[in-house]
């Protein structure tokens, strides 16, 4: 069964960068359509950004467009979402999802914090 770790998730300054990653072990992830979500206390979760796995097409939520960016790195089995110019708003668990053939697995959480 697919297991995902997030990593990356850190405390930063307001206009801050980060990188987060989300790794597999046992399975191709270039096989998956990829996820990243997140939920702020007492807010429901919402998504992100997506990335395909037919055509590495990305979608992005229009609060990050334009900050945050979906990448695989095939070699290294991690899909990483780099995050620009953070907000006090993008505090939240940020967390990882694969999806196939309409199962979905999902990682753990990384903690991002935003200070202003």
């Amino acid at each position: 069964q697919l297991q995902l770790v997030e990593s990356g998730g850190d405390l930063v300054q307001s206009g801050g960068s980060l990188r987060l990653s989300c790794a597999a072990s046992g399975v191709r992830l270039d096989y998956y359509a990829i996820g990243w979500f997140r939920q702020a206390p007492g807010k429901e979760r919402e998504g992100v950004s997506t990335i395909s796995s037919s055509d590495d097409s990305t979608y992005y939520a229009d609060s990050v467009k334009g900050r945050f960016i979906v990448i695989r790195d095939n070699a290294k089995n991690t899909v990483h979402l780099q995050m620009n110019n953070l907000k006090p708003e993008d505090t939240a668990i940020y967390y990882c999802k694969a999806e196939l053939y309409g199962t979905n697995y999902w990682g753990q959480g990384t903690q991002v914090t935003v200070s202003s």
